[in-house]
């Protein structure tokens, strides 16, 4: 592909391709949708209305497929792409199934420890991954299973992200984006044209996701994202890589992994379908779909940028921006939240004592 420049040019080409591309072929899969029922229907857990046809997704999917056939033309490395490409794609199939007629979480669950272990066997285990203040810290014989967990739990992170319109495509965007500077930065052709062409396509898509939805991604769509976002950290040998493949999607692995451990501490049963990611949360509270995706996009960017930043030894920015996320998502479901009811027989003089906060506990 040539020096950098060039690198560059190609996947802005690549990627304005796939997003036309999938522009198209959303509205396809849209009309499909619509004529064969296969509609996500509104519940007391929806954060929609009425209901909307899902599978947008395919788009993605098909764009990611067509960029990896292109890429071993390239002369990219056949285990690469395949050990890539095959496992996301069992994904995406059991996704569209699950889209069409809702499959048990067991054999979902099967089936990405399946892909997964797959991913890892061509692609290769971490052996090594650098943590700041640390050093390349050793896995050995752990190196398997600490990917394979990358792998699932991103899986399921990036499906469960998806409540919202615009929230997973823009993540997408900013994540694709992201592995496309790295691939013109060296990374390779797998890494570099796998990103141009998901986040373009993912770009397509929003035209027909932002808020208002006319199409969902669905399961074919966000489980598949969530799976090659994490094994494109396996397609290559840089300790720094895992990291920063974290930092590219950080907003949604914090929300996920704070709502799973906030939901465990609770009791409740954390495999039940809920609504109170902070996502969630914040829409409930009276922030629309589109000021809530913005800001988780505008987050995904800044860890994304402090992603690349650390492959190039940039140490404190992405601890601060790591710290930081967290930060800001706190304090904008604060300020959205409704003013607490006061305490009956608890009757204080405003003269007396200062008004509080506003909003309530995170």
């Amino acid at each position: 592909m040539g020096d950098s420049p060039e690198r560059a040019v190609t996947l802005v080409f690549l990627a304005a391709g796939a997003a036309a591309a999938s522009w198209a072929l959303v509205g396809a899969v849209r009309r499909l949708a619509l004529r064969r029922g296969v509609l996500d229907v509104p519940n007391e857990r929806s954060s929609h209305t009425t209901p909307t046809p899902r599978g947008g997704g395919l788009a993605l999917v098909l764009c990611a497929a067509a960029a990896w056939a292109l890429a071993l033309a390239a002369g990219a490395p056949p285990r690469s792409v395949f050990g890539l490409g095959l496992p996301a794609l069992a994904v995406a199939a059991l996704g569209g199934a699950d889209d069409v007629r809702p499959l048990g979480a067991g054999l979902r669950l099967a089936v990405q420890v399946a892909a997964a272990a797959a991913a890892v066997w061509a692609l290769g285990a971490w052996t090594a991954v650098t943590l700041p203040g640390l050093g390349a810290v050793p896995l050995g014989a752990a190196g398997g299973l600490v990917a394979g967990l990358w792998v699932v739990g991103l899986t399921n992170v990036y499906n469960f992200m998806d409540g919202i319109d615009g929230i997973a495509g823009l993540q997408a965007v900013v994540a694709g984006a992201a592995w496309a500077a790295v691939g013109a930065l060296g990374g390779g052709l797998v890494a570099g044209w796998t990103g141009a062409a998901m986040g373009g396509a993912a770009l397509g898509f929003l035209v027909h996701n932002w808020a208002p939805a006319r199409v969902f991604m669905g399961d074919v769509g966000s489980a598949f994202l969530g799976f090659t976002f994490a094994a494109l950290a396996l397609v290559g040998s840089d300790p720094r890589l895992p990291l920063a493949a974290l930092a590219f999607v950080w907003p949604f692995v914090f929300d996920g992994g704070f709502t799973l451990v906030r939901r465990l501490l609770r009791g409740e049963n954390v495999f039940a379908a809920h609504r109170s990611h902070l996502y969630q949360r914040l829409v409930v509270t009276g922030a629309g779909h589109r000021a809530v995706a913005a800001l988780y996009g505008a987050l995904g960017a800044v860890s994304a940028a402090a992603g690349l930043a650390w492959l190039g030894g940039a140490v404190w920015l992405l601890i601060g921006v790591g710290a930081g996320v967290p930060i800001v998502l706190f304090a904008a479901l604060r300020a959205t939240a409704p003013p607490q009811p006061p305490v009956p027989g608890a009757s204080h003089s405003p003269q007396l004592e200062p008004a509080g906060p506003p909003g309530g506990a995170v």
